[in-house]
């Protein structure tokens, strides 16, 4: 993942995103939230008794069905920009409880803001829905005019 401000690149960033059987969507999603804890658990997005973690760090929401850009402490450290584990998230090397500000998703989690727009590319997956969060960006501009989300 490169982190782009203004046109310049600050930082690239290994990360994890969805596994073959759940890959995460393509597009421009914005981040509509962001939470420094929060607990994460598969029987609320349709994963039933896959997981159920109560204390997943800098989480920040990128859809209404549950698709984050997340602190990630249980993958281990050689995952992250070589292998694809979620369940659709992208996550970002962590430790547990988020403490350690030298770690990749401490740093993102810092430098963001609700509003900004994370871009994913080349993913399995097709595009999000432009009505599944704040993720108009997805729609043409006549359709958009026009007020349609499909």
């Amino acid at each position: 993942m490169t982190v782009v401000r203004g046109g310049t690149a600050l930082r690239t960033i290994p990360v994890t995103a969805g596994a073959a059987n759940s890959p995460t969507w393509n597009g421009q999603m914005v981040i509509s939230q962001k939470l420094s804890s929060t607990r994460m658990n598969g029987a609320t997005v349709g994963f039933a008794g896959q997981y159920d973690i109560p204390d997943v760090p800098h989480a920040m929401r990128l859809s209404t069905s549950g698709t984050f850009i997340h602190g990630n402490y249980w993958a281990p450290d050689s995952a992250f920009g070589r292998s694809n584990l979620s369940h659709g998230c992208v996550g970002l090397n962590d430790t547990r409880g988020g403490g350690d500000s030298g770690q990749d998703a401490a740093w993102f989690y810092d430098q963001s803001l609700i509003g900004d727009v994370v871009v994913v590319r080349n993913s399995a997956d097709g595009t999000i829905a432009p009505d599944n969060g704040l993720n108009g960006w997805n729609m043409p501009w006549n359709q958009w005019k026009a007020g349609s989300a499909r």
